[in-house]
Parts: structure tokens; sequence; C-alpha cells
């Protein structure tokens, strides 16, 4: 079935109306000018969003309300509900990332709070954790990012990943866990 345009946009909407409960033991604080800090058991994320959507607090529920039907507003009650949803989420069960080193000799090694890397350059590379992140070692082949801000534990995923990226006819690289990666058949395959 081929979705139109008008049903995306009923769906988007219908996303950016859903209430979010708020569990027990989280605070959310609304301030001034839409800023919102939510404190939970995982940590304390705040974050400022358009003024261009109310945001409201009743009963354990947080909703999200839009003054006018265009469409830059319902993208934006969206943006917003979603934004916020990751951070109660964040702050009571927290987000991670798992890494897979594949490659013979790669290894990861636990240094305290950071973390060294062999993947095969000629010297160890170093990554340190950055507040709020926890980065930890499962095996010798396999890591973990760990923390309560989605974007943050992303991101830091995404910088080890890049330190070397899966090779695309070996399959050689840091992958992240679960991830299937295509090889292009070598030269000697069009033989």
């Amino acid at each position: 079935m081929v979705e139109t345009t008008k049903e995306k946009r009923r769906i988007v909407a219908r996303i950016g109306s859903m209430p979010i409960p708020v569990p027990r033991g989280v605070d959310v604080m609304l301030g001034p000018d839409n800023d919102v800090t939510v404190k939970g058991p995982q940590g304390t994320l705040q974050q400022q969003f358009h003024a261009d959507v109310s945001i409201e607090q009743q009963d354990g529920v947080i909703t999200i309300g839009r003054p006018s039907d265009h469409q830059r507003v319902r993208a934006l009650q969206g943006l917003t509900r979603a934004l916020l949803n990751n951070m109660v989420v964040g702050v009571t069960r927290g987000f991670q990332k798992n890494l897979e080193l594949v490659g013979t000799g790669y290894r990861v090694v636990q240094t305290g709070p950071n973390i060294t890397l062999q993947v095969g350059y000629s010297h160890p590379v170093d990554i340190a954790a950055p507040p709020g992140i926890t980065l930890t070692v499962e095996g010798p082949t396999r890591l973990s990012v760990a923390g309560c801000d989605k974007q943050q534990v992303g991101q830091i995923a995404a910088t080890i990943r890049a330190v070397r990226k899966p090779d695309a006819y070996k399959g050689k690289g840091i992958r992240y866990s679960g991830e299937v990666v295509r090889l292009k058949p070598g030269k000697s395959a069009g033989r």
C-alpha cells in the first residue's frame, strides 16, 4: 500500500500529539522560553525548545501543543515530542550502543574510564570518555557506549566506529553489534 502525503502528515501529527508519561522518580521542570530540565536516577538533561510549541505538564503527563496547522509547526511538535521522550527515557533507563572489532589482531583495552584501540595502525588509538558517557570493554573485541543522552551516546559510538570503518572487501574494522556489512567482490571475481 502506498502512503499518500496526507496520510504521512496525519501520522506525524499523531506522534506529536501523543502524551509523554513521566515515571516515578523523574522530575520535569518547565522554565521560561521552553527551557526543560529532566532529572532522574541516570542523570540530568536540560534542553531549550522552539517557542512555536507549548509544553505543559499535568498529572504526571507531558503534552506538546501547537498554535497552528502549518507544516513547519507540525514538524516542530513531532520533533519536540521525540526529544522530550528521549530525555525522559534517558534519565530512567539510559541508552547503550554496542560495538564489535573484526580483524586479526584488532582489540580494545580499558584504561580507566577511557579505552585504547589497536586496529591495524602503527600506533594505538586512545578514546577519552566525555562526562556522562561510560565506555565499557566487554571482551577483547567488544565494547559498549552508555549514557543518558541519546545524541551523545550515538555521536561517541560513531566517532569510535570512524577510527576504522568496516572494509568493503574483507569486512575488517569496527562495526555496530548486529550491523551487516555487504562485501564487494574482489578483482578475481570478474575473471
